[in-house]
């Protein structure tokens, strides 16, 4: 299983590689094939891929470990659906040849993730799991960065909408250590999350721009957060994987509707 594992680690850098050899100017046009979505449109829908992946990996973890089981079966297979489909439509919507690269290295990765969690649970599994949840959202990450650039009153949108990620981040490390996978760099990655959702939140608080819906918002996210941030740093110890699992969900279907909202209203400007 290790070696099987690292060939797939290997292959999926090579072909990362391959794929965005020359790719610094992969932003320098522009990406939208038509006008039938808007830009910040675009940038929300690619901005979710980030979210699902990071939500799939969660899913699969608390199913695996037979923690709130059917939710979490219920939400991986909607979030797949959810995650095809706006792979299909980003691929159809983008003309640029770098960023549909990127996609389809994405969906490489979806398709080894589909057949892994299709497996039994096993901590090489979970591993693996892991890493191509990783793999997603490095990807995915790129095309949103390639579709925000040079547009800088988009920019809130990326922003926002990276906060509904590191929710369901938050939540993936939390349970992918419970589930097994004890080393440093899970309750690494899990405290530099909250670190970084802190930040950025505090960060969208402060923006003038924001309308008193978005405030209001900002404010339940705001409050929930000060009380359940260190639920998600006490990883190491556990023991409240439902709260976990609830909390984050919370939070994202909150940020969700900030990223509209904001989408929204730069819209009518």
């Amino acid at each position: 299983m290790i070696k099987i594992k690292l060939i797939r680690i290997i292959s999926r850098m090579t072909a990362i590689g391959l794929l965005c050899f020359g790719g610094v100017a992969f932003a320098e046009e522009n990406p939208v094939a038509t006008s039938s979505i808007s830009s910040r449109q675009m940038i929300n829908l690619a901005g979710k891929q980030r979210m699902l992946s990071q939500r799939m990996a969660k899913d699969y973890f608390y199913a695996g470990k037979k923690i709130n089981k059917s939710n979490a079966l219920k939400q991986l297979k909607n979030s797949l659906r959810d995650f095809k489909t706006t792979q299909i439509l980003l691929n159809r919507k983008i003309s640029n040849d770098e960023i549909k690269n990127l996609i389809a290295f994405v969906n490489m990765s979806l398709d080894e993730f589909v057949e892994i969690s299709g497996e039994k649970y096993s901590v090489d599994n979970g591993t693996i799991i892991l890493d191509l949840s990783e793999s997603m959202l490095e990807g995915s990450e790129y095309v949103v960065q390639a579709l925000t650039e040079g547009k800088a009153s988009s920019e809130i949108v990326d922003i926002a909408g990276k906060e509904r990620m590191l929710s369901q981040r938050i939540a993936k490390y939390y349970i992918a250590y419970q589930a097994g996978i004890k080393d440093d760099n899970t309750i690494v990655q899990m405290k530099e999350t909250v670190k970084e959702f802190d930040t950025i939140l505090k960060r969208l608080i402060a923006n003038k721009s924001n309308t008193l819906e978005i405030k209001k918002e900002l404010a339940k996210v705001n409050r929930m957060w000060n009380i359940v941030y260190k639920f998600y740093l006490n990883i190491e110890k556990g023991g409240l994987p439902i709260i976990v699992f609830s909390t984050t969900d919370d939070i994202t279907k909150k940020m969700n509707k900030v990223v509209g909202i904001y989408v929204n209203t730069l819209e009518k400007k």
